[in-house]
């Protein structure tokens, strides 16, 4: 059973987790010497008589506070992280031996940044077998527990334990500004471990010179490695993480409503996470059958069909993409078959999907008049009815409109 350490409270949710640790808040601190046994169990912490031990006097069996799935395993590449999981890797392979110490990742909440910085010590512990002592902690924990060392004047057994420490993880040290004896703490912590050839992994919401109220010295400390960035994961990866939920909790989710999810909701990971949940409770809840419909319904207030209304432009861009024709083609004269038949498609969503009069659709078209809008839209009604090789381009075609449609 592993014992001696302060508890630590994880920071935000990872990339492609099914489950997040513990907010800091809920975890408790080192148990004060006097705690009985049964105090601790029900606690959920690990009763000790001396939370931190003093190198050489006495080696402290860690916990090293990580949560077990957030692993490189299940964290989704993708451009907009690529850097950051490619350093993590390295990092974990041979930890403190890389240039890359510090590391540290910064980014928007929810985007994976905890996930990757737990990624790391999973591993080390994973391969080393305990031969290196591996600590996650939060930042807003250290300062807890440093707070409670002055308290108790155990300043020195609080830098002494955190000394001892191979592979600390630090998460969100934005919240060290404004602290600062946490600052000047953490810096000669910071020093003694780099020095030692120790690996330090940290995580910020933003770049360290964009964080106010840190130290001039600890926010070159930051910057003396490597500092890279994630971003909002572009549209292969949300489907990518939504297809990796959905398998993980063992549902079969059509890929009709990955895609109108993975177009809609950008912002972040947790959130296109929480859209998931959500959809997957009501409709467990309700018994209703999983279909675009119904995730329209449910997640309505969560994504972005918030825009404006679907324009001639967008469906004109939907369609030339899909059938690999210019739009400039579709409003100029050309008879070209390919682009007469992207043409009459065109026009035919317009008159579905938009409120504008054949007038003002034809006029989109370069000026064609609402016949033509007519004959176009009669035209794929009949081709559907005897090719169902163009009934099916206009079905898909259907559906990815749909997708960025009220």
């Amino acid at each position: 059973m592993r014992a001696g350490r302060p508890g630590s409270g994880p920071g935000e949710e990872g990339a492609s987790s099914a489950e997040a640790p513990r907010d800091a808040s809920q975890q408790q601190g080192p148990p004060q010497q006097g705690a009985s046994q049964q105090q601790g169990e029900e606690s959920g912490d690990v009763p000790v008589k001396n939370p931190f031990a003093i190198p050489g006097l006495q080696k402290a069996d860690v916990d090293p506070q990580l949560n077990d799935s957030y692993t490189f395993e299940r964290f989704i590449e993708g451009d907009c992280n690529q850097l950051a999981r490619g350093a993590a890797w390295a990092i974990s392979q041979a930890p403190g031996t890389t240039r890359f110490n510090p590391f540290l990742i910064y980014g928007g909440v929810g985007l994976g940044k905890t996930h990757l910085i737990q990624a790391i010590g999973n591993y080390v512990e994973r391969q080393g077998a305990g031969s290196q002592t591996v600590l996650y902690v939060s930042s807003e924990r250290f300062t807890t527990e440093f707070v409670r060392a002055i308290q108790n004047n155990r300043i020195n057994e609080f830098s002494m334990f955190y000394r001892q420490i191979d592979v600390l993880i630090v998460d969100d040290v934005q919240f060290f500004s404004g602290k600062e004896k946490t600052q000047e703490e953490f810096f000669h912590i910071f020093n003694a471990l780099q020095q030692n050839g120790r690996q330090i992994v940290l995580s910020a919401d933003r770049a360290p010179r964009e964080i106010d109220g840190i130290e001039e010295r600890l926010l070159s400390r930051f910057q003396q490695g490597l500092a890279a960035d994630v971003q909002p994961p572009e549209l292969e990866t949300r489907i990518a993480i939504l297809r990796r939920k959905a398998e993980d909790d063992g549902i079969e989710l059509p890929e009709e409503i990955i895609e109108f999810m993975a177009h809609n909701i950008k912002s972040n990971i947790r959130e296109l996470e929480g859209a998931l949940i959500r959809l997957m409770a009501h409709a467990s809840l309700h018994q209703d059958d999983l279909d675009l419909s119904l995730a329209k319904d449910v997640l309505g207030d969560l994504v972005s069909e918030r825009r404006s209304a679907l324009t001639v432009e967008e469906i004109q861009r939907i369609v030339c993409e899909h059938l690999s024709v210019e739009e400039d083609a579709l409003r100029g004269k050309t008879r070209k078959r390919d682009v007469v038949r992207a043409r009459q498609i065109a026009m035919y969503f317009c008159k579905k999907r938009t409120d504008h009069s054949l007038k003002t659709i034809g006029l989109h078209f370069g000026g064609r008049d609402h016949s033509t809008v007519i004959h176009s839209n009669n035209r794929v009604e009949e081709q559907m009815e005897v090719d169902p090789e163009f009934e099916k381009t206009v079905e898909d075609l259907r559906r990815k409109i749909d997708l960025r449609s009220r």
